[in-house]
């Protein structure tokens, strides 16, 4: 079958990015003898083992598997003037009711080392993420796409809600959303100024609006939930705002993928399916589908015709049972007929704005999954599997 997109991404098998860190990489963190240039060079390493892993494999969109990363989200505000670790907090300044902190404290486990903000954010002017983006783009071969990972805008917020900034410095969550703003359109310059064009904002905290748990939990102390994603929202439109034409913004939704596999959140996309659709400028959306966690393929009648969805239907978190090829297969054009409904395209039509992935990464955390890398190899085979066995390519 023929593909209206095949010139650009996303591609019909797409990953998430992160992929399982090689034993001698996370010694090489672990080395306090080791200088900043040293460990670079053991990084370096790594990701070209990586990017070549994901050519042989025929994937053309390539990452360096955030080998240069303890988690997922780091690279930005961590970059900001303003912000501070805090590497032992009260517990007091956690929301309780946020599914992975619920899931800890059910543990017995405190919350670990975080970000506050104590003074006014400014962006440090120099990028990490185009740091990483040169070295992969210095490593691509003809037909191959850099896709960088992005932390989400309101990751602290969720967790922190008023503790997040210092009331001394901003009066008003608006003042604190507006700037991050400001210094999340700079990042997007940097990185379009270095020729990136391939963005994907990694947001978990987007699908626990999914979780009735969290929804109770915080009506249950007088919170409105509706209100609070509507915030999310505008700071993502406010975040969003100039980013130029030809980048390609993706949105991944998961609902946890912690160290061994430990995910947080269960519920479908009805709960946020109209808004998340249609009044985010993305143009592809990155959703989890690989466990009935996810809820039904339903919500998808909500994408608008001009944006494109990639099924995570593949699990980065086990390495058996390896999916079946052909259920699968009936699950993308399943989704395929839904989507449809409400647009006036046909099956077929709306096939070609489908691609398949992943539900998640295979190491959002350094440790990753409960997988190996033999495992992780049998997945990602597959998700190309599945794409040529659909449609034709990858």
């Amino acid at each position: 079958m023929s593909s209206t997109f095949k010139s650009s991404p996303p591609y019909r098998a797409e990953h998430l990015g992160s992929l399982l860190r090689p034993g001698y990489l996370l010694e090489a963190r672990q080395d306090d003898a080791r200088n900043a240039t040293e460990l670079a060079a053991v990084e370096d390493k790594a990701i070209d083992a990586a990017i070549n892993l994901q050519r042989e494999l025929g994937f053309r969109t390539i990452s360096d598997g955030e080998y240069r990363r303890h988690m997922f989200y780091e690279g930005f505000f961590d970059n900001l003037d303003g912000m501070e670790e805090v590497s032992k907090p009260p517990r007091a300044i956690f929301k309780e009711y946020v599914p992975d902190l619920q899931a800890f404290l059910a543990q017995g486990i405190e919350p670990a080392g975080t970000w506050l903000c104590t003074g006014k954010l400014v962006h440090k002017g120099q990028s990490k993420y185009v740091q990483q983006y040169d070295y992969i783009k210095s490593k691509l071969q003809p037909g191959e796409n850099v896709k960088m990972t992005l932390a989400a805008p309101e990751w602290f917020h969720l967790r922190h809600g008023e503790h997040a900034y210092s009331a001394s410095v901003y009066s008003t969550p608006a003042a604190y959303f507006s700037d991050i703003a400001t210094a999340y359109r700079y990042e997007l310059s940097l990185l379009y100024a270095a020729g990136c064009r391939n963005i994907q904002i990694d947001d978990p905290l987007l699908a626990y609006f999914c979780a009735q748990s969290m929804l109770d939990g915080m009506r249950a102390v007088g919170e409105d939930p509706d209100a609070l994603l509507d915030t999310y929202l505008q700071l993502y439109r406010d975040c969003l705002r100039d980013r130029p034409d030809d980048m390609l913004v993706g949105l991944h939704l998961c609902r946890g993928n912690f160290r061994g596999s430990i995910h947080f959140s269960e519920g479908g996309y009805e709960h946020i399916a109209t808004k998340l659709f249609t009044s985010i400028p993305v143009d592809v959306y990155y959703l989890e589908y690989d466990t009935p966690r996810a809820g039904t393929f339903e919500p998808l009648a909500e994408v608008p015709r001009g944006k494109r969805v990639v099924l995570g239907l593949v699990t980065s978190k086990f390495a058996e049972p390896l999916e079946d090829l052909a259920e699968m297969q009936e699950k993308v054009r399943s989704a395929a007929h839904v989507m449809a409904r409400k647009t006036g395209e046909t099956d077929a039509q709306a096939l070609q704005r489908l691609s398949v992935s992943p539900q998640c990464g295979f190491g959002s955390h350094a440790e990753g999954n409960a997988i190996d890398a033999a495992g992780m190899k049998r997945k990602l085979q597959l998700v190309v599997e599945l794409a040529k066995s659909i449609w034709g390519e990858v």
